[in-house]
């Protein structure tokens, strides 16, 4: 019987953000939570769950070796004084180093691949390195949970894990009350699109740029409000689209759902994703989603009639389809946007997300 369980993440505002419901789930079955996560937002709102946190400093996507042994042995030593029933790992450095430092201690675990992330787009020397690390760090795990089958398959045909150890989930689902839907904008002449990620080209960021930059230069009235923080230098280009009236950064924000209620439309044009909670967050207040025609984005939409999807890396599709979607009649936007909604709360309520976990875990 598990009665106290280890979660270790790579930031505690997405520990907060898409695992508060399933925290609050083991807590109602009487299973004491502690988390191991670096501290940057919502470390109060996680404590007042009743959770325990111990802060657990991540460099999320530095390669420097010293600084992952150190955090193997920081794993290492914390599990064994916590002593938990189960540790749960989620994102990339999570899902190795706490997964060997809980199979030396022979401490059952389960893995969740959220994303592959930057080191599987290209057949190089860091992909031989983070899939020899996974194969050793899921060799022993009770299952390994995957967002989109895609990742799954990946991770299978590469012989890190056996498919019989999988279980593919709708994402982290969206929570229904907390995003809930909301009455489309008035009419308006000028259509205004919502991107929220972080500022860099895997986002998307370049390609739907140049596709604005070029609405603008042909006239279309809109607008775009980009919320996010700058993972690459993007600064200059930003602003020089701020003075061209079109682009409006609002930086990080702790509620994107004022956002969402006041867009048309939200574009992630992205070129990989576990699956984005973005497209799920805006779509189950009723916007339509234009977004990239890849596992992780896909799943969000049913193309031309919740949204458009689009080519990865490609700017003049997206261009075309944005241009579309101005194009269209204010009441197929309407539609649109209730047809988006429908299809998400069908298909990635966050509370039937949460049920299929803890029957896999507990």
């Amino acid at each position: 019987m598990v009665k106290k369980i280890v979660v270790a993440a790579n930031n505690s505002g997405g520990l907060y953000g898409f695992r508060k419901e399933l925290l609050c789930d083991f807590l109602k079955k009487n299973v004491e939570v502690v988390c191991f996560t670096p501290f940057d937002v919502d470390v109060e709102k996680l404590e007042e769950l009743g959770v325990k946190l111990i802060e657990t400093p991540i460099d999320r996507r530095g390669l420097n070796p010293i600084k992952d042994i150190l955090l193997f042995f920081k794993y290492l030593r914390l599990i064994k004084k916590e002593k938990p029933d189960l540790v749960v790992t989620y994102t990339i450095k999570p899902n190795i180093y706490a997964s060997i430092a809980s199979k030396l201690l022979h401490i059952e675990y389960a893995n969740n691949i959220t994303g592959l992330g930057t080191a599987f787009q290209n057949d190089g020397l860091l992909k031989k390195l983070v899939v020899a690390l996974y194969k050793m760090s899921f060799s022993k795990s009770k299952v390994v949970f995957f967002e989109n089958i895609e990742n799954l398959n990946t991770i299978v045909d590469l012989g890190i894990v056996s498919r019989e150890k999988t279980f593919l989930l709708n994402g982290a689902g969206v929570n229904l009350e907390e995003f809930s839907f909301v009455e489309y904008p008035s009419q308006s002449e000028v259509t205004k699109f919502l991107f929220m990620g972080r500022i860099m080209a895997e986002k998307g960021v370049n390609e739907l740029f140049d596709a604005c930059h070029k609405l603008y230069e042909n006239g279309y009235k809109f607008n775009l409000d980009v919320l996010g923080s700058y993972e690459e230098d993007y600064k200059e280009i930003i602003d020089n689209y701020i003075n061209e009236g079109w682009l409006k950064f609002h930086g990080y924000q702790n509620d994107v759902r004022p956002f969402i209620r006041d867009c048309n439309c939200f574009v992630l044009p992205s070129w990989h994703e576990g699956m984005a909670n973005t497209n799920l967050e805006c779509a189950s207040m009723g916007r339509p989603i234009i977004t990239s025609n890849i596992h992780g984005c896909l799943e969000a939409v049913i193309d031309g009639k919740t949204g458009y999807l689009v080519e990865k890396k490609n700017a003049k599709d997206l261009y075309e389809k944005i241009k579309c979607f101005i194009e269209l009649p204010y009441d197929e936007k309407v539609k649109m946007g209730q047809a988006s909604h429908n299809h998400i709360a069908e298909v990635f309520d966050k509370k039937k997300v949460v049920k299929k976990t803890i029957e896999k875990l507990l």
